[in-house]
């Protein structure tokens, strides 16, 4: 009888393990890649998340930029990470819904992540240097005209937001520029800086600063209404430029395979970041709105961005040509 009793009772530990094994998650820091270069928008929305996720965590929450190929770089890190939770990724519209229909091949499937919750929206904004003679659309267009080999359109990388953003610009338009891409936000706007390309159309947050500082003229916005941060500026169709509405997206998203409970941890500790005033105040600073959706609602956002973004890629007829 006891014989029989300490066999259930070791039994009984045993199957118990992984389940004090997840009740005790975290036990070590959680690291969020983000598959840009410093300083863009992803990049900017890991580390304002992360200190205030890893304090509702109870662990360190370590931002690794991993940038390169339109995000595929850092997408394909994350699939090979395992699915405990503690890698997880500042996915956005680029890797996680443009990518797929940019791209005739790549490294990892939609079913490889798995959803946590969505973290900021933003427009795009169209951005020349302040010593550009384009003071509208309408002048960088007439600039065009005049001289179509002068003009060159810059982006944070192929496939993402402000490419295909720059991308149905062109169409729009009627004009037919060298696309340069750069690794990141960071580099495009350093780039323009030292005006080595003519325009972009950038996610508002990482240009923001040089439009306050007085180093790039912004001629047009891709929300639907004016910025509340840039009232000025107009809309894109404002500018004359019809059917430009795009807003760029940032989430985060787990390895397939994570256990929902640490996905519920993860969403509530996001939430909570999200959720502090300081970080509402800050996101609205950047001309961002803040996000906190469940798993499940991001995860439909995801699918739906997915087959958005693959019916405008074919009316474009944009390929990353591999």
């Amino acid at each position: 009888m006891n014989r029989r009793f300490a066999l259930k009772t070791a039994l009984a530990a045993v199957l118990a393990l992984p389940l004090a094994a997840q009740a005790a998650w975290p036990e070590k820091p959680v690291t969020i890649i983000v598959p840009a270069a410093p300083g863009g928008t992803t990049d900017i929305a890991a580390r304002l998340l992360s200190d205030r996720m890893g304090k509702a965590l109870g662990t360190s929450v370590v931002v690794e930029n991993r940038a390169g190929a339109g995000g595929i770089v850092g997408a394909q890190q994350l699939t090979r990470a395992a699915p405990d939770g503690y890698t997880i990724m500042m996915g956005n519209i680029g890797p996680n819904a443009i990518n797929y229909s940019m791209y005739k091949e790549l490294p990892y499937k939609a079913d490889d992540f798995k959803a946590i919750t969505l973290v900021i929206s933003v427009p795009n904004i169209l951005v020349v240097n302040a010593e550009s003679p384009a003071k509208s659309v309408q002048d960088l267009v007439a600039l065009y005209k005049k001289d179509p080999s002068s003009i060159t359109l810059g982006s944070s990388g192929t496939g993402q937001s402000p490419h295909l953003s720059g991308e149905l610009f062109k169409l729009r338009t009627g004009m037919e520029t060298p696309h340069v891409p750069y690794k990141g936000a960071g580099p495009a706007v350093s780039a323009l800086l030292g005006n080595q390309f003519t325009f972009m159309i950038d996610n508002l947050p990482s240009s923001l600063p040089q439009i306050k500082g007085g180093k790039f003229r912004a001629l047009a916005i891709t929300s639907a209404e004016r910025s509340p941060e840039l009232p000025d500026v107009p809309t894109m169709a404002e500018a004359g430029v019809p059917d430009m509405v795009v807003t760029a997206w940032f989430g985060l998203v787990a390895p397939k395979g994570t256990p929902d409970d640490v996905i519920a941890k993860l969403h509530a500790a996001a939430k909570a970041a999200l959720d502090a005033p300081e970080t509402q105040a800050r996101f609205a600073q950047m001309g961002g709105k803040a996000g906190g959706n469940t798993p499940a609602e991001f995860d439909a956002f995801i699918n739906a961005q997915r087959e958005l973004w693959a019916s405008t890629v074919k009316a474009a007829n944009i390929s990353a040509g591999n």
